[in-house]
């Protein structure tokens, strides 16, 4: 009961959420993710170290297909997740939790830059709103 409830509350969440909100919804994911492999690899559990692995590899390329490729920051972006997969990958293979920690050390600093810009929109679009 409680785990459908969670579940629809994360459903609703995920409905009404911004694209911004979702984007760190993903890098938030790929941050636990990467988290839960490090932690798997440390544990010398390896199946769940890549399923972790996996699933954070596949939200990073989540983010890769919902890049506005015709945006500036796009094509840098785009060379960025696919390092962070191959790190990923370099991590899950070699059984090192160290490339996976690469990763979510540049994710975390991604994620912070989104947060700050879309504080930034929220302003000049409130701003614009009252000098409108």
């Amino acid at each position: 009961m409680l785990n459908a409830q969670r579940n629809k509350y994360l459903e609703t969440t995920i409905q009404t959420a911004g694209p911004s909100q979702l984007l760190i919804m993903l890098y938030d994911g790929a941050i636990r993710f990467c988290k839960f492999g490090i932690e798997a690899i440390n544990q010398n559990n390896y199946e769940e170290a890549n399923r972790n692995l996996c699933r954070a590899q596949e939200i990073i390329q989540e983010l890769s297909l919902s890049l506005d490729r015709n945006a500036d920051i796009a094509e840098g972006l785009l060379k960025l997740y696919e390092y962070f997969v191959y790190r990923l990958m370099e991590s899950n293979i070699q059984k090192t939790p160290e490339q996976a920690q690469e990763v979510v050390q540049h994710l975390i600093e991604l994620k912070e830059t989104w947060i700050q810009a879309s504080k930034l929109v929220t302003m000049q679009t409130a701003s614009g709103v009252k000098n409108g």
